[in-house]
């Protein structure tokens, strides 16, 4: 029998903030870019994020370095604009290296080769900053500790139903944030689905998305001795993969991974760790991400205890930090005006609206098991290109949707829903937002030719 699910009716008049241009929720890679570039255009733009401070994955997830924002090949930068801003404006503060320094098979590349050229390191405390100082320099209205728990829609049952803003928790209470464009970078796909925007979730066959991981950083390293043992074990997959393949044989491995992933970081003996892994909880519900901390912690300390025992140049290896949340690869994908697909990026496909170049390849993490990561089976082009139109809900109008919610399948999602590709498509949906105010229409028909021009003026570029 199935249960029905039960309710509890509420109502309450809340207090409105001041109306704004331009609304973005969610302070990530897309959220500070599309706040940044819709603010340089001389709109009122308002940043909603749900901790104290920016930065999204590249803060509260510890992800890092940033993978590649060059071609697969490496011989040119495809990614700039506000992300090169961002990359050079942490190097001032000592917090970055720039990708043209770092070589594919690097240890801040992870010793991983295809993929891997031209990442970049960082560290999260100066992203959080200049994040900020960033936003704060184009004008952008910061609202921190903040989250949507709903969207406010003018009438759902019409044929384009238009957003109208959010409703959103804080400290003070509920709050209406009310906007003439609202972009959508929650990464999750929040606004959208709060807006009843169509959204597709994992691979075709069973629904199920790739797999979470909580990062984490340990210290006292001996950089040495795990640089010269990776290079005497060429044959390993990934970094110590035989110490794992045998431990994982005897049941002593405490995650289902190949290898090690782990990324040196600028300062000496301490680096990032992407090994742990959490299958099957969907990271777009409360209840599966409280699972997925849960065993991502127990993970951690499982396997800093295997290091310590098992892994050359980590015996006096300690825990720095874990990050603030999981690492959550996918949820939701909208269904938009285009589904950019494997094909497309294979193909090197151009379009009329292309609004960022990448090259990334595939990094399919195994939904369901230890497999996947960068596949070189499944080669995409040395470089392709995204449209608009992954970021246009196919029905809503007032609403774009940037970062990894776009509309992509499965596979292609692989590829664009790291860092660089992010900042890009932030970008593009700030100018876009910033441009449906100036010819008071909607994001679905801004003139491309106008999105373009602002785009290249604000150093992105486009082939």
């Amino acid at each position: 029998m199935l249960q029905t699910e039960r309710t509890y009716a509420y109502s309450s008049h809340i207090p409105e903030l001041d109306e704004v241009d331009v609304l973005v929720i969610g302070g990530g890679p897309s959220g500070i870019s599309a706040a940044i570039a819709a603010a340089r255009l001389g709109v009122r733009v308002r940043l909603i994020e749900r901790y104290g401070f920016l930065g999204g994955n590249l803060t509260a997830g510890l992800v890092g370095p940033c993978m590649t924002s060059y071609s697969l090949d490496g011989s040119e930068q495809l990614i700039r604009g506000v992300f090169e801003e961002f990359v050079q404006n942490m190097m001032e503060v000592g917090g970055a290296m720039h990708p043209s320094k770092v070589p594919a098979g690097s240890p801040y590349s992870g010793f991983i080769v295809y993929g891997h050229d031209k990442v970049t390191p960082f560290e999260p405390e100066a992203a959080k900053i200049v994040a900020q100082r960033m936003c704060v320099e184009a004008g952008v209205d910061l609202l921190l500790h903040t989250m949507v728990v709903d969207a406010i829609v003018d009438d759902p049952d019409i044929a384009n139903p238009r957003v109208l803003g959010v409703v959103c928790a804080g400290k003070g209470g509920l709050r209406a944030a009310r906007a003439r464009i609202v972009v959508d970078c929650s990464a999750d796909g929040d606004v959208a689905h709060y807006a009843g925007v169509h959204t597709r979730h994992g691979r075709d066959s069973d629904g199920l998305a790739q797999p979470q991981t909580l990062f984490f950083r340990v210290q006292n390293v001996d950089d040495a001795i795990v640089e010269a043992y990776v290079a005497a074990h060429p044959d390993d997959f990934r970094p110590y993969a035989s110490i794992v393949a045998a431990a994982t044989a005897a049941g002593r491995f405490p995650a289902p991974r190949r290898g090690i992933g782990l990324y040196k970081t600028m300062e000496p003996g301490v680096w990032r760790i992407n090994t742990g892994r959490v299958l099957k909880l969907n990271g777009a519900d409360a209840g599966d991400l409280t699972k997925a901390e849960m065993q991502g912690r127990e993970q951690t300390m499982a396997l800093l205890r295997f290091f310590r025992e098992e892994l050359p140049g980590f015996e006096n290896a300690e825990l720095r930090d874990t990050a603030t949340q999981i690492g959550v690869r996918e949820t939701r994908r909208i269904e938009g005006d285009y589904e950019l697909t494997l094909d497309d990026l294979r193909s090197g496909r151009a379009f009329d609206d292309v609004v960022a170049l990448c090259g990334y390849p595939l990094d399919i993490h195994d939904p369901a098991g230890s497999g996947g990561g960068t596949a070189e089976a499944l080669p995409t082009a040395n470089v392709y290109q995204i449209p608009y139109r992954v970021m246009v809900p196919r029905r809503h109008d007032g609403l774009l949707v940037s970062g990894r919610a776009v509309s992509a399948t499965h596979e292609a999602l692989s590829a664009i829903r790291v860092m660089p590709p992010c900042f890009a498509l932030g970008q593009a949906a700030g100018v876009a937002a910033a441009l449906s105010i100036g010819n008071r229409g909607t994001p679905r028909h801004v003139d491309y030719a106008d999105i373009r021009r602002e785009l290249l003026a604000q150093g992105a570029y486009l082939g």
